[in-house]
């Protein structure tokens, strides 16, 4: 197994001479303890066929990919061409502005769906190439992105005009009680330190503040079936594998009173799961059925009725203004 990064996520050259290695305990309780749950490649076109290991605490049961590259050694496995990074064109944003309300919200409900909340000052904490910062701005919202990447952060500034920090949490300058909604769309899986990360982010919320959080669910359909071929895993780039309980129980040591977890449809992530696993092997006669949008959609609509889905979404609440841990339920 072998890695490697760029400053903050810059490119730097693909050597394994650059490439810096750390083990880490359980990043949920800190446990030394955990079994091998899998070994997967990088599976982004590109790759060098390396190959990561992803283990279980043997304690609170999250999933982790230990060992992993340190901080300095992530940039190498973001390259330039990654779709989250990219700031929308001019066309898709045309489009998006012309689709009615209701069928964008019908596509991607849990994005659409912030009630105004307080001053109605948002962070996009990830925010990659800021078309969801750009959205919330045209709404009325007070935006503010912060990413890893400084080519994003710049295309962002420049083209979006919107107000983006390179870095992450803490970050100095973002001052305490200054947002009254934090999102995290499919970023808290990247960062090396998530509770750290959670609970800046608490700090940074007004009491009664809203975080929301949306990660790959390890505990899925999807997962069973496709296993190192998962299009949620994108190992080494995700560095935690959250279940809806342990994504839980972070948030509640991160001092948040958690809501309900709900599942979130993605249909192409189940036919990407189906190519790769088609990909690496000759591929079995149900991952070539999913590869097909109506059984792929059906299949979606099943484990997401089912509560199986390979991503979820919960809701955050920063209740407590003294700055206390709020105590576990169980």
């Amino acid at each position: 197994m072998v890695f490697s990064q760029r400053g903050l996520l810059e490119p730097v050259a693909e050597t394994t001479d650059s490439v810096q290695w750390e083990e880490t305990n359980c990043l949920l309780c800190g446990g030394g303890k955990w079994s091998h749950l899998l070994e997967a490649p990088d599976n982004f076109p590109g790759g060098r066929g390396l190959w990561f290991a992803v283990v279980q605490c043997l304690d609170c049961g999250l999933c982790f990919t230990n060992p992993r590259p340190s901080p300095k050694a992530m940039g190498q496995f973001y390259p330039f061409e990654y779709k989250p990074h990219r700031s929308p064109s001019t066309r898709s944003r045309r489009k998006l502005t012309r689709r009615p309300v209701g069928f964008r919200a019908w596509l991607r409900k849990e994005r659409q769906a912030l009630a105004w909340q307080g001053r109605g000052r948002l962070l996009d904490f990830g925010c990659g190439g800021g078309s969801f910062l750009e959205r919330m701005h045209r709404r009325g919202w007070q935006v503010t992105g912060l990413d890893a990447s400084s080519a994003a952060v710049e295309r962002v500034r420049s083209e979006l005009g919107l107000e983006v920090f390179c870095g992450t949490l803490p970050h100095p300058a973002l001052a305490p009680a200054s947002f009254d909604v934090i999102t995290m769309w499919e970023s808290l899986e990247h960062v090396h330190d998530p509770l750290k990360v959670l609970r800046q982010a608490r700090q940074l919320l007004v009491p009664g503040g809203k975080l929301i959080v949306t990660v790959p669910n390890i505990d899925s359909m999807a997962f069973r079936w496709f296993g190192h071929a998962w299009y949620g895993l994108d190992l080494p780039r995700h560095l935690t594998h959250f279940a809806p309980w342990t994504l839980k129980i972070m948030l509640y040591r991160a001092g948040f009173t958690p809501g309900p977890v709900r599942m979130v449809r993605h249909s192409h992530w189940l036919r990407w799961s189906a190519k790769l696993a088609c990909a690496q092997s000759r591929g079995s006669l149900w991952h070539r059925l999913l590869h097909t949008k109506p059984v792929s959609r059906l299949a979606t609509w099943y484990s997401f009725w089912s509560r199986q889905a390979d991503c979820m979404f919960v809701t955050a609440e920063n209740r407590d203004p003294a700055g206390s841990a709020v105590h576990e339920p169980w």
